[in-house]
């Protein structure tokens, strides 16, 4: 039997995680083949979504991630390393985080969500002594270019880190201390850099790559949005089903298979922002897309394009992961769940 806890399990990736994981039944764990799920462990700050409450087999925890695991915190029934959210846990995926625009407005939130509380997280796993799976959600963002290190063309698995954001700084961090704590074994550490995810259901956040599904997101349920970008801006982008896929894939590939233990960076769709325009226009009509107003923001402007919008993946290839095959096929996708999950009535 085989104990999942996701952290940001009542987010969007987190929470179609859990359902794919819930639906699966059984986790193949780092290849050793596959076996029945006992329990997911959701934790979060937020409640998570109603399906996942009731349940039986999902426990949810709520909470600050970092207080939860804070060894010098109150005392409790979940004080210490070593008690509650991750007692019993043989896979661990690690998706909490604070998103780039807020790290960019609030660099201790940055560093308190993103650094602190990952730095607790590793530590509580090896306190466990039981080595478990910890798959980490990084990021594209540990990417950038800059005067001294410009960006080649397409990023590839030996292109070296250069963030040029909070966010992705905290993220290259938390690729080393996994690494590091997988080195001295005290646990089996899986990072992957996931593309930015469009389309996002739900509301808008605070990331920088936010509108990246709120232009499509908001005009198919018959609300204007704000495009800050000019649309010749190329982006790298993976559908929430890519996204989760690539997730699994670092759950369950054995150790060879996985290949070492830097970050694996997903494949990615690359598109220009008026290619999303144009394909919204394509599946839904020109009435929808004419929802978009492009109004040029320079700061978000200058974090997204800061950030590659080429990625040839050889690692993630190997492991089975492929690109979306076009961006029209993910606002299908989109609308296809929204219908699924009984909101058509978002669709205008």
């Amino acid at each position: 039997m085989v104990n999942v806890v996701i952290t940001g399990g009542a987010g969007f990736l987190g929470s179609r995680l859990a359902r794919e994981l819930l639906a699966a039944g059984s986790l193949d764990v780092a290849g050793a083949g596959p076996r029945p799920l006992s329990g997911v462990t959701l934790i979060d700050r937020v409640p998570v979504p109603p399906d996942l409450a009731a349940d039986a087999r999902v426990t949810v925890i709520l909470g600050d991630l970092g207080e939860l695991l804070d060894p010098f915190g109150p005392p409790g029934p979940l004080a210490g390393p070593l008690a509650g959210p991750l007692a019993g846990a043989e896979v661990i995926f690690h998706l909490a985080a604070a998103v780039s625009g807020e790290c960019e407005a609030d660099f201790d939130l940055g560093m308190r969500a993103n650094l602190r509380a990952t730095e607790s997280l590793l530590a509580s796993c090896r306190a466990l002594g039981t080595g478990p799976v910890v798959v980490f959600a990084s990021s594209l963002a540990v990417f950038g270019a800059s005067g001294e290190h410009p960006l080649p063309p397409v990023i590839d698995d030996h292109t070296l880190p250069n963030p040029q954001t909070s966010y992705g700084i905290q993220k290259v961090i938390g690729e080393q201390l996994l690494a590091d704590y997988t080195r001295k074994g005290f646990l089996n550490g899986r990072a992957v850099r996931l593309m930015t995810v469009s389309v996002r259901p739900g509301r808008p956040n605070a990331a920088a790559s936010g509108f990246l599904s709120g232009i499509i997101r908001e005009p198919l349920a018959g609300q204007r949005a704000t495009c800050p970008v000019d649309p010749g801006t190329e982006v790298a982008l993976a559908s929430p089903a890519k996204a989760v896929a690539a997730l699994l894939a670092a759950a369950t590939a054995s150790g060879p298979a996985w290949g070492g233990r830097t970050a694996v960076t997903m494949p990615a769709l690359s598109v220009t922002v008026a290619d999303m325009a144009a394909a919204l226009t394509e599946v839904a009509g020109p009435q929808v897309s004419a929802l978009i107003d492009w109004i040029p923001d320079p700061a978000v402007a200058q974090i997204v394009t800061s950030w590659p919008a080429r990625v040839h993946a050889e690692r993630a290839t190997r492991l089975g992961l492929t690109p979306d095959p076009d961006f029209g096929s993910v606002i299908r996708a989109h609308i296809a769940s929204l219908i699924l999950a009984g909101h058509s009535q978002t669709l205008r």
